[in-house]
């Protein structure tokens, strides 16, 4: 048997490419895979963005097996159709008393970025429904989609960590004191495409009030921002010698810089239900990571990270998180080291592949 495997790969800027192209070796070992060409069953990779709009096509064209990357296909659609297409996909999705919020929600679609209505409606009853089974990351993922198409099988496989060949201590050691980053400092990184959901304003709110009480840390921000408007927005909250920032980092500096921080604030309001490739990586090194409390997150152990609730609290949890680990980094350290254990135990590639590989051959 031959897999056909759709997905966006490397150079493409996108999470999807990148887990793609590392869990292609571990399916190889199982059977033949051809990628982005037809085989005996297709193995779609989906994503909330205009890069898969082919390969969503193709799926509904020429049903297999999909993987949904992010369980909200809101903006894909709204980035792709007419305003009659979204609103004839929106009423397909939730019924003809729909129409009207369908026309409001187009019509606003510029809030679309952190509106809570948007991820409200994921929007995924077709590719769901026409899809010979689903593979989704995690547990809120599989309620969205069972909610659209009860009657689609569905299989969860925890995302990727594939282990990196790290630099070592002291090339560690050296990017932290040029970063200014000296003897019990915490550093604190948040990774990634910026945008609204991630939460960048309330992490930095957050790190100028650990600050004023006394908290010994500096702050990354590595990445590129999604808009001119957020990333002008998030400007004056920027504005501090102990916060630092980085643009779009290569692979083997993305591990560096990710291997030198001490704790990945990775939060998500309103959530797609997606797993974070950072913060699995994070956890797969053996950092401490923070996420917002959600079904997505709910399998990794309450020893093996921290979790913020959205909501009137978030800032002040956060705040807490973070005046207490600069006072305590033995404490980042060993949920950091329950976090590497999870993720070898749940995560390992092979491990991945293989639940691939029975998905597959479930047909």
């Amino acid at each position: 048997m031959t897999v056909g495997y759709w997905s966006p790969l490397p150079p493409a800027a996108t999470g999807v490419a990148d887990y793609s192209a590392a869990l292609l070796p571990y399916l190889r070992a199982h059977g033949t895979i051809v990628t982005n060409a037809p085989g005996d069953v297709s193995l779609y990779h989906v994503g909330n963005n205009a890069l898969h709009r082919e390969i969503y096509e193709r799926a509904l064209r020429e049903p297999g097996i999909v993987v949904i990357h992010d369980a909200v296909l809101q903006h894909f659609f709204l980035g792709s159709l007419t305003e009659q297409q979204y609103v004839d996909e929106f009423v397909y999705n939730y019924g003809e008393w729909s129409r009207g919020q369908a026309l409001e929600l187009w019509r606003e679609r510029s809030r679309s970025g952190a509106d809570a209505r948007y991820f409200a409606r994921p929007m995924l009853k077709r590719i769901a429904t026409s899809a010979r089974a689903i593979i989704v990351h995690n547990p809120a993922a599989a309620a969205i989609v069972r909610a659209h198409a009860p009657d689609t099988r569905i299989f969860e496989i925890p995302h990727l960590f594939v282990p990196p060949a790290l630099p070592d201590n002291v090339e560690i050691l050296r990017l932290r004191q040029s970063l200014g980053v000296i003897g019990r400092t915490l550093l604190i990184g948040t990774f990634g495409h910026q945008r609204e959901t991630k939460r960048l304003g309330v992490l930095l709110r957050t790190f100028h009030r650990a600050l004023e009480q006394g908290a010994n840390a500096k702050l990354l921000v590595s990445g590129e921002f999604v808009s001119s408007i957020y990333a002008q927005a998030m400007e004056p909250l920027l504005q501090h010698p102990n916060i630092l920032r980085t643009g779009y980092l290569d692979e083997r500096d993305f591990w560096k810089y990710l291997a030198a921080t001490d704790l990945c604030v990775n939060l998500r309001y309103p959530s797609a239900a997606e797993s974070s490739g950072v913060a699995v990586r994070m956890m797969g090194i053996g950092r401490a990571v923070a996420f917002t409390t959600d079904p997505a997150v709910v399998s990794f152990p309450e020893d093996a990270c921290l979790r913020v609730d959205a909501g009137p609290a978030e800032e002040k949890m956060l705040t807490d998180y973070l005046v207490w680990l600069a006072e305590h980094p033995e404490a980042a350290r060993q949920i950091g080291a329950n976090a590497a254990r999870y993720i070898q135990q749940h995560h390992a590639p092979e491990l991945v592949a293989a639940a691939y590989w029975r998905a597959i051959n479930s047909r």
